[in-house]
């Protein structure tokens, strides 16, 4: 088997049926094989899956289990000498599967290789994550794009072949099986957020490579999978990144918890002459929680973790 496609889904069955259905239609010449994890979703999904696409190998787990839990099922079965980590709210191209299959068979030294995401209109979306840094989190990312464009690239520039990049937005991410043996799965201490980007670090600190491949797109619907609950994706967003600090970068960890909360409560009082403004209540709402979560010192219970119906 050449390509395993592993698709993990809580609760977005329409979603997950649009995304598998575009690999279908634009299915590569070689074998691949379609893994679905289902996470313990209420919503209809795996029965739905199983008659739309009964020949799809379906994982269905009791609970939610976190997304790098239900990727490491999936690879454990997975025959494909590659791996397409693939969004439910992504869709394929005919430009998805195979440029990139080429390009990770052209380099072996790359470990993980990703495509320009678009949005549906076809505008670019940022598909390039530089590792996180006091830099990434205090200052802003256009900013830093702008200013440093080489350091922080992003969709601002135009890129005429492949180029190594820290990590990928994780969408949709091709990755080398050899390297994945060699250096592990996800980190399942991450329950969301993040762990495609320890992976990527890992994927470096062993010596492979992490690539962008602007020849290769796909669509994005970027944040389709858990907008509707947006205060808990954003606590579960700053779990991860913490986590991620304290792992790879404990001096800046430090810093970090302590400027935190100051720039939150920046960003409220910024917010609050706006509230009239349906769009600054709903993020005025979330600053608040994540306020709240921090001055409760981040207690685990809060989140997605909890089992609040969220969708990736």
């Amino acid at each position: 088997m050449e390509l395993s496609v592993i698709i993990v889904n809580w609760n977005t069955k329409e979603l997950l049926l649009e995304a598998v259905r575009s690999i279908y239609d634009n299915a590569p010449h070689f074998p691949f094989e379609v893994i679905v994890v289902d996470n313990g979703s209420r919503d209809g999904s795996p029965q739905a899956l199983r008659e739309a696409f009964p020949h799809v190998h379906l994982i269905e787990n009791q609970e939610n289990l976190g997304f790098a839990r239900a990727v490491n099922q999936a690879m454990e079965v997975a025959k494909g000498r590659y791996l397409l980590l693939f969004n439910s709210d992504a869709r394929a191209l005919p430009e998805t599967i195979e440029p990139l299959w080429r390009f990770m068979e052209e380099r072996p030294d790359a470990a993980i290789a990703g495509p320009q995401l678009l949005d549906p209109d076809g505008t670019k979306q940022n598909s390039i994550a530089p590792f996180p840094s006091l830099a990434t989190e205090l200052l802003n990312k256009r900013f830093l794009r702008f200013l440093l464009p080489t350091r922080f690239p992003g969709k601002e520039r135009e890129y005429s072949h492949p180029i190594p990049v820290d990590s990928l937005v994780g969408a949709c991410m091709m990755v080398r099986r050899k390297a994945v043996e060699e250096v592990g799965g996800l980190d399942e201490g991450y329950f969301l957020f993040l762990e495609e980007t320890d992976w990527c670090w890992r994927m470096w600190e062993r010596g492979w490579k992490v690539y962008f491949v602007p020849q290769a797109k796909a669509v994005h619907l970027q944040g389709g999978s858990v907008a509707a609950v947006r205060a808990e994706a954003k606590i579960e967003y700053y779990r991860s990144r913490y986590r991620f600090f304290r792992l790879r970068k404990k001096r800046s960890y430090c810093v970090l918890l302590f400027t935190i909360p100051g720039k939150l409560i920046f960003e409220i009082s910024v917010s609050l002459p706006l509230v009239f403004l349906k769009r600054k209540r709903e993020r005025l709402r979330v600053l608040l929680r994540l306020l709240l979560w921090h001055i409760k010192l981040c207690p685990e219970e809060e989140g997605l973790r909890r089992g609040c119906g969220a969708r990736y």
